[in-house]
């Protein structure tokens, strides 16, 4: 019997209880900022994203709190503040009503867990994905003891120590490559430089063709590709699509996926960039929140303009042009204005060497640093599962 187990026994003897999220947590201060209201440094800005929305001058919630997202993409996900934060308007604050009943880190542990449920069975599927207050609170929570909630969290937080020590060592070798293929592009910018539509098909699905999630299949033979498909490798997770129907999939081929294209995000999280580098198994297409770049010129390399959008060069372009005041977006017509260097053929392949082989030391998962951190992840996935499922010694209140 392990530590946990023992304590369960020991502490809880007629079992764990379950109360709901609005009984065990309060609902905190929220409030919208517009892009244009951020800063480069300050206190931490969460929205509707994964990431940090950004920084601000003021807070609006102490920290010990955690957030849910409420709308877009990502509605559904978790994150937690342990410091002065400001919750934008697009998320869900709390904090736990009395600490010596639920630890607010441990009722964030506790759903995090839930969040792959929260996102499928409680983010609505029409137009743009939402999630209910009503329902998110409508959670229950096991409330073990406040002794063994706090050994969950000193065992989660070792966990999340030991993932964010690798991911400190994978910026700084994502801050290598940035810097070294911003000097290599930063030193063509004087040389041939070609248009993007004269080398290249840019293209996403327009408004009248925009698929609502009510649209989306959990089967078929037909993938719908979408923001959250794009791996950290610069790959497409075909195992995460939803699909669509082949009338859908038929409406534009010029947004059919195929080998060497290059797919951008161009909504929410910006700039996320995948290469097809063979035929997906299926037939695929695009939501409205991604660009398909189709290179056409034969003497420009797919995989040269990949490490190009990869680039801090392009980077820098994007953070100029974006648009939105709460959601940033990358138009179509911003993106089409651009002009890229266009070395010869030669040179192109030099480079695609040389950032090849840093691509595969950050974003690899089949090895080096992100591979590492995936099996942290899934270790780490494994034991909060266990910690957290009470079933076999809980009884409901």
């Amino acid at each position: 019997m392990n530590k946990i187990d023992k304590m369960i026994k020991d502490l809880c003897p007629d079992g764990v209880p379950y109360k709901e999220l609005k009984d065990l947590c309060v609902s905190l201060k929220k409030e919208t900022l517009k892009i244009t209201q951020l800063t480069k440094e300050g206190y931490p800005v969460i929205n509707s994203g994964r990431n940090l929305y950004g920084f601000y001058s003021d807070y609006n919630n102490d920290g010990n709190a955690f957030t849910v997202a409420a709308r877009g993409e990502y509605a559904g996900y978790l994150n937690y503040f342990e410091k002065k934060f400001w919750a934008g308007g697009l998320c869900y604050p709390y904090r736990s009503k009395d600490e010596n009943i639920i630890r607010t880190k441990y009722a964030y542990y506790y759903l995090k867990n839930l969040e792959k449920e929260i996102r499928s069975d409680l983010v609505s599927t029409g137009g743009i994905p939402a999630l209910n207050k009503s329902d998110l609170e409508k959670i229950n929570i096991a409330l073990p003891h406040t002794d063994i909630q706090d050994e969950i969290i000193k065992i989660l937080d070792k966990f999340g120590e030991l993932e964010a020590e690798l991911e400190a060592e994978l910026e700084a070798r994502e801050s290598q490559y940035e810097f070294w293929s911003g000097k290599i592009f930063e030193n063509h910018m004087d040389g041939n430089t070609k248009h993007i539509t004269d080398i290249a098909l840019v293209k996403a699905r327009v408004g009248w063709q925009r698929l609502t999630t009510a649209e989306y299949l959990s089967s078929g033979d037909y993938y719908l590709i979408t923001g959250t498909d794009f791996k950290i490798d610069g790959t497409i997770d075909f195992n995460s699509c939803v699909y669509v129907t082949k009338e859908r999939y038929d409406m534009d081929d010029n947004i059919q996926v195929h080998e060497n294209d290059i797919l951008i995000t161009k909504d929410g999280t910006l700039g996320k960039i995948a290469f097809l580098n063979t035929e997906p198994d299926k037939p695929a297409t695009l939501n409205s929140g991604v660009f398909r770049i189709k290179i056409i010129d034969k003497d420009v390399l797919p995989r040269y303009i990949y490490h190009y959008f990869n680039s801090k060069v392009f980077k820098d372009f994007v953070e100029s042009v974006k648009t939105g005041s709460t959601i940033p977006h990358l138009t179509q017509e911003k993106l089409v204005g651009l002009d890229i260097p266009i070395p010869d053929k030669s040179e192109q392949v030099k480079i695609i060497s040389i950032l090849d082989r840093f691509d595969s030391l950050t974003r690899s998962l089949t090895f080096g640093i992100p591979a590492e951190i995936e099996l942290r992840r899934k270790q780490y996935e494994y034991y909060r599962n266990k910690l957290l499922s009470f079933e076999e010694l809980s009884v409901s209140e």
